[in-house]
């Protein structure tokens, strides 16, 4: 939700794009890739007029998203069991930084943006960005959440058939998706799937899309929109794929400060040691 959310944004805010054209754009995107019960309603959602003035009733929904607990058991176990899911943490957040409107009001009189550029017209080619990047950041949403029901799976010995999941998930609830299929696919041909990053088709299909999805997100942060969803679910792409990370200085630096110790490359025999690194 808060990655459409972010995908609306840009278009609405960013570009300009009045409800009519975004509920055509909806619309025609629920008829690809992205059919699902929730780019179903959104265009539904958008041509709903408020029957007093006349005006888009979403213009009229404050934009203070509320929650029932679930969002926040899903990262406090995510947490528990070792799973990043940054997609997912993002999403929360997001909804408790909206919750805080007349903070938001009052910073948006004292705290600017200085933009890079301008917004020209939304083009087929930048509005395929934005299709990319909301297909290439759900795929990473899914694969944060699958590893993480794989965890608690594995942890509470519940035997969970992944694909199963997925083929009841696509016949009734609102994340029904023709994405579904795709991950009820994905598992069958390997059940023990680390990643759906790691299956051929998935990781064809973020593939394709990097690159829209970088220059999208480029685009909005120099225009000060807030993508935090869909910039979390990148940052979560690059370091997965990322076979060094600087977290090596962390580690020396936890070692420094608090003698917690590391293991070294070039011996890996032997295992955890502590370096004096500031010698007198």
């Amino acid at each position: 939700m808060e990655l459409i959310a972010e995908a609306y944004g840009i278009m609405r805010y960013g570009f300009g794009l009045g409800v009519e054209q975004l509920a055509d754009i909806f619309d025609e995107w629920n008829r690809g890739d992205l059919e699902s019960y929730l780019i179903e309603i959104t265009a539904k959602i958008l041509r709903v007029k408020d029957e007093e003035t006349g005006k888009p009733l979403v213009d009229l929904v404050l934009d203070k998203a509320g929650q029932k607990g679930t969002g926040k058991w899903t990262s406090q176990l995510a947490l528990d069991l070792g799973v990043p899911i940054p997609s997912i943490d993002a999403a929360i957040v997001a909804r408790v930084l909206s919750s805080q409107k007349d903070a938001r009001v009052e910073a948006s009189k004292h705290i600017g943006v200085r933009t890079t550029g301008k917004y020209g017209q939304l083009t087929e080619t930048v509005k395929d960005y934005i299709h990319d990047a909301l297909y290439a950041s759900k795929i990473c949403s899914y694969a944060q959440g699958m590893n993480l029901i794989k965890a608690g799976s594995d942890e509470f010995g519940w035997n969970i058939n992944l694909s199963e999941v997925a083929r009841i998930w696509q016949g009734g609830c609102i994340i029904r998706a023709k994405f579904l299929g795709k991950i009820k696919g994905a598992y069958l041909r390997a059940p023990d799937l680390q990643s759906l990053l790691l299956d051929d088709e998935f990781n064809s299909k973020i593939n394709d899309a990097q690159s829209g999805w970088r220059i999208i997100l480029s685009t909005a942060m120099q225009q000060g929109l807030p993508v935090l969803a869909m910039s979390s679910s990148l940052g979560y792409f690059d370091m997965y794929r990322a076979a060094n990370l600087p977290l090596n200085l962390t580690q020396a630096q936890r070692d420094f400060f608090g003698s917690h110790t590391y293991e070294r490359v070039d011996k890996p025999e032997l295992g955890f040691v502590h370096t004096e690194w500031e010698k007198s």
